[in-house]
């Protein structure tokens, strides 16, 4: 009798779990197709509704210029220490720091010493010399002398004349002038120094031309040559334009990007070195539509995209390039060259639904919209 029951507990056990399994395979085939028609049901389900409707503008693509952007700053051409080339005593400062000075302006003076006594010692030099020459020569025509005293007196004349430029030379450095017309950064000496060869008097920088200078990607320097124009935007929103004079050949190992530089007019003074500047570089021509950046929406991969309505009145997505920016609106490529953009209630639909678009009389597709929209931007 004891045996009997426990065949039927085993056969109970084993009948229940018979019937379990095959109810979680069902399951998982539901789940599974479920899945697998998941959106095939959502469009059905959609078309079985009322449409949406959703108010959009007509935008007809425009021909843009496409920029690159490239961070740079304002950077003066060059700058120079300008320094002494004798000893001597600084007896005169004759500029202060923030001077504007011509080329050649006296910047430092020294002590002349016995340099100007040199100098008249070595022009009677050169005097006695030539007289000595002359007189040579007239001999030598006469038949009296040789062409070795001929030789010998030439190049005693030649020893006094070099002499004398060494002189003049010694005499022309006590004066420390200016290589160039710009700005005195700095003055380095004051009257009583005792200065030797090679010390600086002022540093002196020329800020006209004015350089913007930046770093290209390797993206788009193949675009952009010596010769184009190129704008820069100033940290206080003023507008500069300048000629594109030097892209560089060879790139940063560490960054990948490339040398730039453009030259700006200065001749008022108005630019300062070092200014942050946002330097835009027409590289092409594009179709683009103006949109306001509240229409966008990010798609999977994280960039902008916005949502259209097609000829079917069907929800289309379609990811978008920011070309150039405005006040009231960007343009962006990636669209059909007309279409219809949703404006208001993109955040209700879905690609692949059918709305009911109610056409707004406006040529931009910047109007605002609301929620959703907004947020993806």
């Amino acid at each position: 009798m004891r045996a009997t029951y426990l065949w039927a507990v085993a056969i109970a056990v084993l009948l229940v779990s018979w019937l379990a399994s095959g109810q979680l395979d069902q399951e998982a085939v539901e789940y599974e197709s479920s899945i697998a028609e998941r959106n095939a049901q959502s469009l059905t389900l959609m078309s079985d509704q009322a449409p949406t409707q959703v108010r959009v503008v007509l935008a007809q693509a425009q021909l843009q210029t496409r920029y690159a952007n490239v961070r740079g700053k304002t950077q003066n051409k060059r700058t120079v220490e300008v320094r002494t080339e004798i000893t001597g005593r600084v007896v005169e400062r004759a500029v202060e720091r923030g001077q504007l000075v011509a080329a050649n302006q006296l910047l430092c003076g020294l002590s002349v010493e016995d340099r100007e006594a040199a100098l008249i010692e070595s022009q009677q030099r050169v005097r006695q010399a030539r007289i000595d020459f002359e007189g040579v020569k007239r001999l030598r025509a006469q038949g009296y002398n040789s062409e070795s005293a001929i030789a010998a007196a030439r190049a005693t004349l030649a020893s006094a004349q070099a002499a004398l430029a060494r002189r003049d030379l010694a005499l022309e450095k006590t004066a420390v002038r200016a290589p160039f017309a710009g700005f005195i950064e700095d003055v380095q000496l004051e009257v009583g120094d005792y200065v030797q060869p090679g010390a600086p008097c002022a540093t002196l920088v020329d800020m006209n031309p004015m350089l913007m200078v930046g770093r290209v990607s390797e993206r788009v320097v193949q675009q952009i040559n010596p010769g184009m124009e190129a704008i820069g935007l100033l940290g206080d929103q003023t507008e500069v334009r300048g000629t594109i004079t030097f892209v560089g050949q060879q790139d940063d190992p560490k960054t990948r990007t490339y040398a730039l530089e453009v030259e700006l007019d200065n001749a008022d003074g108005a630019l300062r070195s070092g200014l942050t500047t946002q330097i835009r570089i027409p590289v092409a021509q594009a179709l683009a539509q103006k949109v306001s950046p509240a229409l966008f929406s990010l798609d999977d991969n994280g960039g902008y995209g916005i949502r259209v309505v097609n000829d079917d009145n069907r929800v289309e997505f379609y990811t978008v390039d920011v070309i150039a920016e405005e006040d009231d609106g960007v343009w962006v490529t990636g669209l059909p060259n007309k279409t219809k953009i949703i404006t208001v209630g993109q955040e209700l639909v879905v690609s692949g639904e059918r709305v009911d678009p109610v056409l707004v009389n406006t040529s931009l597709a910047t109007s605002s919209v609301s929620g959703r929209g907004q947020a993806d931007s």
